[in-house]
């Protein structure tokens, strides 16, 4: 079964009840822009349509527009989100696992945010680093889950392709597990805690996996849950579109699910995996071999090892 206890990490997400409203308001925020961009633009086409014979057309062309722009929007403000909300989120959680008071006198986004500040002064590095660490995940899939080669009777590689499908996406929270690594060992040297990080997390890789694994198979099983409840609220906008920009309404199902995901349900998966991370690597050191082989397997690894080595970290051999 898992490792993480279910309890103390509803008990964390509770304590954190700031960040959760702020996590909502922003990414239900997003989706209200979705439904905002793409249905305004649906009716702005709709009705510039009527100087030709196809409004419905032109409104599908307007709800592709106004979706665009949107997303748009979100790509530009992502690293706002990382830095702000996410990082934030996520160097709180650490100090309450560690079992820290938090300083009275100061809000828990406020002081997170000094928190971020402190190991992170430019939000530009975070970033690079978060992508540098996400490169990394690919080459983790194969070194840790990959088990095609596990399976080499003939007609079988469908079944190895699925179950590495399934590690990939339990893998989704590594990048925000090795950030929350950073926060608490109060780190000088961010690509170097982090490649010490995904070092350690690759040593205790079964472990982590199983325990991803189960947390992946919750999460999808309530977003899917989710989708299905936002159906018929999705199905009343949808009938509001013009003609063929109806189809929208699933799509905006689909995107308020994954509001739902990002708010309330990724900061559970990722407190439950820390639990598990900082138990798994306790007293251990990063293993010379795993460095090795995530260096042979992943030119950002070696990115992150020539950049902390720039930054004054100790090289690994």
């Amino acid at each position: 079964m898992w490792d993480f206890d279910i309890g103390r990490t509803m008990g964390i997400m509770a304590r954190t009840m700031p960040f959760i409203l702020l996590r909502m308001a922003v990414y239900f925020g997003i989706t209200l822009a979705y439904i905002v961009g793409t249905g305004g633009g649906a009716g702005l086409g709709y009705g510039i349509g009527h100087i030709s014979a196809d409004p419905t057309g032109y409104s599908v062309w307007g709800g592709i527009i106004g979706f665009g722009i949107v997303s748009a929007g979100v790509y530009w403000v992502r690293e706002y989100i990382l830095y702000t909300i996410k990082a934030g989120h996520i160097a709180v959680i650490v100090e309450m696992l560690d079992g820290k008071p938090m300083p009275e006198g100061k809000s828990q986004i406020a002081h997170a945010t000094d928190t971020v500040k402190a190991r992170f002064a430019e939000m530009n590095v975070l970033f690079v680093l978060d992508q540098l660490i996400k490169g990394v995940i690919r080459a983790l899939t194969g070194i840790i889950g990959g088990v095609a080669w596990l399976i080499p009777i003939l007609g079988l590689e469908g079944i190895a392709r699925f179950i590495n499908t399934v590690i990939r996406l339990s893998l989704t929270y590594v990048d925000e597990i090795i950030l929350g690594y950073n926060m608490r060992i109060d780190s000088q040297n961010p690509w170097e805690t982090s490649r010490q990080g995904l070092v350690l997390y690759a040593q205790n890789g079964k472990t982590m996996v199983k325990n991803a694994i189960w947390l992946s198979v919750f999460l999808w099983v309530l977003a899917i849950a989710v989708f299905i409840l936002m159906l018929a609220p999705a199905g009343a906008i949808a009938y509001l579109f013009p003609g063929a920009l109806s189809g929208w309404g699933i799509v905006l199902a689909i995107i308020f699910a994954w509001a739902f995901k990002a708010a309330v349900l990724e900061p559970f998966a990722i407190t439950a995996l820390m639990q598990v991370y900082l138990k798994a690597i306790e007293g251990q050191r990063p293993n010379p071999e795993w460095d090795a082989r995530l260096a042979s397997a992943s030119s950002k690894f070696r990115e992150l090892k020539d950049r902390a080595f720039g930054a004054g970290g100790t090289q690994a051999a």
